[in-house]
């Protein structure tokens, strides 16, 4: 006896990948040390909220350092913050970013990187390694200051 199986799924998702930006690469700011992406950063923090809750950002960055874009990633509590390594990584993916720099406040005002932050930056790095985008910077802030973990050698 011969059996006719007819498929279940006739319409399969199609995957397209598009980054569009509304500002022209030549008028990008570029990111050389850590007081520039730290500038380009507080610009786009919602003050009102930089003592209060912790949010996790990233900036994208082409070869020559210009930015592409800041995805904010999430958004916790007074002391920390969900960061998901794979949408992060998704996003740099999609934007066709070269470079990625970290960013978070601590809401506490304390610039002080914790064990935690360290080894967050750790994990990014060794996936980053792995996708050819490379972690070159992780960055705390507060309302009044910046740490660098690259310009304090801990990456």
């Amino acid at each position: 006896m011969e059996m006719h199986v007819t498929p279940t799924f006739k319409k399969v998702a199609e995957i397209e990948l598009v980054y569009r930006t509304k500002i022209k690469a030549s008028l990008r700011p570029t990111i050389s040390k850590s007081q520039h992406a730290y500038e380009v950063l507080i610009g786009h923090w919602d003050m009102n909220k930089i003592e209060l809750q912790e949010q996790f950002k990233i900036v994208l960055l082409n070869t020559s350092g210009k930015v592409i874009g800041i995805y904010e990633s999430g958004s916790g509590g007074s002391e920390n913050c969900v960061v998901d390594l794979r949408l992060i990584f998704a996003c740099a993916l999609k934007a066709n970013a070269k470079k990625l720099i970290l960013c978070h406040n601590h809401p506490s005002g304390n610039l002080k990187a914790s064990e935690g932050d360290l080894r967050l930056t750790q994990h990014m790095i060794q996936a980053g390694k792995l996708l050819d985008i490379p972690v070159i910077d992780h960055l705390i802030i507060t309302a009044e200051g910046y740490l660098s973990l690259a310009d304090e050698g801990l990456l």
